[in-house]
C-alpha cells in the first residue's frame, strides 16, 4: 500500500508542504478510494466550519468539577515494547524506599478504597467525646445507664444514655447545667428513646454539674421536679 493513502486526512484540511501535495494529488488520480475518502473530510470540514458555536449552561462547569473527584479514571492503554534495561530503574527504587521510611512503612495509595474517609467532618458530640480534656461523671437511673462528658476546651457537655425508661405520660426529661451557686439552667430535652446522645446546650465551661429532672412536655424554664440525676463534675475542673 502506498504512503499517500496517509496523507488524504491532512490534504484535506491543507496541512501537507509542497511535495507531499505533490505527491498526493498523482497518488489521488489513480486512487478512486481516496478521491471517495477526501470527498467526505471535506463535506465534514465544511459543515464545522459552518457550525454555530452554542455557550455552554452556567452549571456546566462547576458540575464537570465536582465530579471529577468521584470519577476514578481508567489506566493508559499501553503497547508493550521490548524490554530494554532501564537505567532509571535504581533511581526509583531509592525514591519508593524514602517514601516508605519517610512514611512510617505507610505507603499512600490514592483509591485505595480502604484508606480513612477524612471528608466527613467530626460532629459536636464527637469533638466532646474526643476531647483530650474530657471528662466523664458516670450514674446509674434504676436499671439505666447515664454518662456526662464535659470539655471545657469544647465549651460543651455531652449526655448519653443507655437502657433509660420511658418518662412517665404527658411528661419528658430535661437536662440542666449547674452552677457554682446552685442554679440550674435549662440545657435541652432529651429525645424519646431509651439509647441518646444529647449535645447539652449552653456554654458548659464554668458547669459544676449537670441534672437531669422530669418535667412536663415541652420543658421547663425552671425545674418543677426534684433532680432524679445530678452528675457532679470535680471541683478542680469546676
Amino acid at each position: 500500500m502506498s504512503d499517500s493513502h496517509a496523507l488524504v486526512g491532512a490534504y484535506a484540511v491543507d496541512a501537507v508542504d509542497d511535495d507531499e501535495r505533490a505527491r498526493f494529488e498523482e497518488h489521488l488520480v489513480e486512487c478512486g478510494d481516496c478521491r471517495a475518502e477526501l470527498d467526505g473530510l471535506r463535506a465534514a470540514a465544511g459543515m464545522l466550519a459552518s457550525a454555530a458555536p452554542v455557550a455552554p449552561p452556567p452549571a456546566l462547569r462547576d458540575a464537570v468539577l465536582a465530579d471529577i473527584a468521584t470519577v476514578r479514571p481508567l489506566p493508559p492503554e499501553v503497547t508493550r515494547l521490548p524490554r530494554r534495561p532501564r537505567r532509571w530503574a535504581p533511581f526509583l527504587a531509592a525514591a519508593a524506599a524514602a517514601v516508605i521510611v519517610g512514611g512510617a512503612g505507610v505507603a499512600w495509595q490514592p483509591w485505595d478504597d480502604n484508606q480513612p474517609d477524612t471528608s466527613v467532618a467530626p460532629t459536636a458530640a464527637d469533638r466532646v467525646l474526643q476531647a483530650p480534656d474530657a471528662e466523664e461523671v458516670s450514674l446509674s437511673i434504676e436499671d439505666a445507664e447515664a454518662t456526662v462528658v464535659r470539655s471545657k476546651r469544647e465549651g460543651k457537655a455531652v449526655l448519653v444514655t443507655r437502657d433509660m425508661p420511658p418518662p412517665p405520660a404527658g411528661k419528658v426529661y430535661q437536662a440542666w447545667l449547674q452552677d457554682a451557686t446552685g442554679h440550674l439552667s435549662p440545657a435541652g430535652l432529651m429525645p424519646e428513646g431509651s439509647d441518646n446522645t444529647l449535645v447539652l446546650s449552653g456554654d458548659a465551661t464554668e458547669a459544676t454539674g449537670v441534672g437531669i429532672t422530669v418535667e412536663p412536655a415541652g420543658g421547663s424554664r425552671i425545674p418543677k421536679t426534684s433532680p432524679i440525676a445530678v452528675f457532679a463534675f470535680s471541683k478542680n475542673s469546676a
